[in-house]
């Protein structure tokens, strides 16, 4: 069996309307829980790999503790978790169809891992019989509290030997504090092996021109062997470069694919096309796990790469944040069943 991988980050009560709702069009929201580095350790658990969630969450807290609940009973190891003074984070999402976009709203201030500073996680229990630490660039936008405890997470795992991986997700309304991404997240990926990130991430987390058009239908992926290259030139510690490929058409309506730079080739991924999209949040995250599952277990990095793409191309299905897929129905995908047909 792998070794564990400790992911790190922010969970949050996410309150979302039902259905396709604008905000308050009825009186209600559905309650779930979501955050990048949950859903991929949720995502990983699926899969069979041993995950292992670190966070900060308010003591005595009954929201916290049923968060806390459900991570436990999705099959991952919550024993880590730091509870300190803060707040629960809080994020709205509205699911966008066809032309109307979907809309997040944060609020995250002040919530406990916010207000966390370095030294509040033992990093040496955490990392207890682990191989692999993940993080994102979304805990490092929240204060430069987080930041540094990001910092130091990234450093203590190089220095046990973990394979570190960051998914630099910007988000440009977290990004409030005086940083800017780029300040902060340049340190963060020095010490990074497994690099993982759209175009808009290169360009506004860590300031790479990104010189990609996004905005005229099909993405010339050929374009994107120069961006790894950048990249992973300017960061020697990369060892591999993932860039997922997001064709925006409409809100329901995406073109997803992959690509990925490991030093010795440029791979490509099959593409999907995805006419009616449930959810795309976590659907990066879900690409993450996928990542890392196909990066632990499959012979070649090309396997990899198109687990990834299945995972999180079944996720667009699902509502929520969580990827709730096993490793056969990922598979299942990519060797071509996408029909959609009853099974019985």
């Amino acid at each position: 069996m792998p070794q564990t991988v400790v992911t790190f980050g922010e969970i949050m009560l996410r309150l979302a309307p039902p259905g396709f709702e604008r905000f308050l069009q009825s009186p209600m929201f559905v309650a779930t829980f979501g955050g990048g580095e949950a859903n991929v350790a949720v995502a990983l658990a699926g899969f069979g790999i041993p995950a292992r969630y670190v966070t900060v969450l308010p003591p005595k807290h009954p929201i916290a503790d049923a968060a806390v609940s459900q991570l436990r009973g999705l099959g991952v190891d919550t024993s880590h978790i730091v509870r300190a003074p803060g707040r629960m984070g809080v994020y709205y999402v509205e699911a966008g169809a066809n032309q109307r976009p979907s809309k997040v709203v944060y609020d995250r201030d002040y919530s406990a891992i916010a207000l966390a500073r370095p030294g509040v996680v033992n990093w040496e229990e955490a990392f207890a019989g682990a191989g692999w630490f993940h993080v994102t660039g979304i805990t490092p936008a929240l204060s430069q509290g987080a930041a540094d405890l990001a910092l130091e997470a990234v450093q203590k795992a190089r220095e046990r030997g973990l394979t570190v991986s960051c998914d630099l997700n910007f988000r440009k309304n977290l990004w409030r504090y005086g940083k800017s991404a780029p300040e902060v997240m340049r340190e963060i990926f020095r010490h990074v092996d497994v690099g993982i990130a759209n175009e808009e991430d290169v360009q506004m987390a860590l300031g790479i021109a990104a010189d990609v058009d996004v905005e005229s239908g099909r993405l010339d992926v050929s374009q994107y062997r120069g961006l790894t290259e950048r990249v992973m030139s300017e960061f020697g510690n990369l060892k591999l470069m993932a860039i997922t490929l997001r064709e925006s058409f409409s809100a329901s309506h995406n073109g997803w694919s992959a690509c990925l730079n490991d030093g010795r080739e440029f791979l490509t991924s099959r593409r999907y096309d995805i006419t009616h999209i449930v959810d795309r949040v976590g659907a990066g995250d879900c690409f993450a796990a996928g990542l890392i599952y196909g990066l632990l277990t499959l012979p070649t990095h090309k396997e990899a790469l198109e687990f990834a793409v299945a995972a999180s191309c079944l996720k667009h299905s699902l509502p929520g944040d969580f990827c709730r897929f096993s490793v056969d129905e990922v598979q299942a995908l990519v060797k071509g069943a996408g029909s959609g047909r009853v099974q019985r």
